[in-house]
């Protein structure tokens, strides 16, 4: 595992240190930032951070981060009807039907994922997880906003460098080393409270192989969590599925002791139940990848705007960057 950093001036322990806890589920953050918390890892956002974001604001340069509506479509979350109303004498209204709010480029609410022994982030009551109860609904990201010094870590790019692309089809893991690496190479510093995206080239991969399951992605490992936390990464999107690796690694520490199938060996309970980050799916960094490699920058302004639905379990992110 890597070595934990020391305590931070924010005053919040380390992953070694959390692990030690015996207040709360270990190793979480539950009660860190109070017993009512409902805003999970972005409590790490402040003033000092976003204006560290705004200062990568050079040019004026606006990158998209999100796919259009029904670009994906999937069996269990298939593709919205989008209808266009005439109301007469040049008047139009629209509403979509079936829109499923994670079928394309998707942040992960609070509510998304529970944990199987311990439940929803910093204990929250299930019962009150229903639609119209504000209790961890994406409303809670809204309200407050999600502004900060994006980061993007090329993944695919660095490996495409060294002749050694990322193995889709193998669910190639991509480990902390990897990630250090890549971070090093571009010559990127990352910094508490940096919003972590990832870049992996699956729509390359997903428009090779359509309909294949599998991809590279984040290694289930716990040193991959105690990176993310020792890092202070309040958000963490790639531009694949499921953020992490699929099929999860065989030596995955997160399956669970009733797994039925492969996402029951996912981090995803321990990324958004135990630790409350913002998990970003589908994203789409490719004009951006295309711009940090033209002028060596890999670091934007980020802002990422939920929709204020209350108690709603994810949402589309309206990711805009900004160099």
């Amino acid at each position: 595992m890597s070595e934990a950093l020391p305590r931070e001036p924010d005053g919040l322990p380390s992953f070694a240190e959390l692990l030690e806890r015996r207040d709360a589920p270990t190793p979480s953050t539950w009660g860190l930032f109070g017993a009512d918390d409902e805003a999970g890892a972005l409590n790490v956002l402040g003033p000092a951070e976003v204006l560290r974001g705004v200062g990568c604001v050079q040019r004026g340069a606006v990158f998209s981060l999100d796919h259009p509506i029904g670009a994906f479509d999937s069996p269990h979350r298939p593709r919205a009807t989008h209808t266009v109303l005439d109301l007469g004498r040049g008047w139009r209204d629209d509403y979509l039907d079936g829109f499923y709010l994670q079928a394309t480029s998707q942040i992960d609410g609070l509510r998304h994922v529970s944990h199987h022994e311990h439940g929803f982030y910093n204990g929250a009551d299930a019962d009150r997880l229903v639609a119209g109860d504000p209790t961890l609904g994406v409303n809670r990201w809204a309200d407050r906003g999600i502004v900060g010094r994006g980061v993007l870590v090329d993944v695919a790019r660095h490996r495409e460098h060294q002749g050694r692309p990322l193995d889709h089809l193998a669910g190639e893991p991509i480990s902390v080393a990897m990630l250090d690496e890549t971070i090093a190479a571009q010559g990127t510093v990352l910094e508490p409270g940096d919003l972590l995206l990832v870049r992996t080239d699956y729509e390359a991969h997903r428009r090779a192989h359509p309909g294949r399951r599998g991809h590279a992605g984040l290694e289930q490992s716990m040193e991959m969590l105690a990176w993310l936390w020792d890092h202070r990464v309040p958000l963490v999107a790639a531009d694949n599925v499921a953020l992490e690796c699929v099929p999860p690694v065989a030596s995955s520490p997160f399956l669970r002791p009733d797994a039925v199938d492969s996402n029951d060996a996912l981090m995803h309970a321990h990324l958004i139940a135990l630790f409350g980050m913002v998990v970003g799916e589908l994203w789409d960094l490719e004009a951006l990848a295309a711009d940090c490699a033209a002028d060596g920058r890999y670091e934007c302004l980020l802002v990422v705007k939920p929709l204020n639905l209350v108690g709603g379990v994810g949402s589309p992110p309206n990711a805009t960057a900004v160099k």
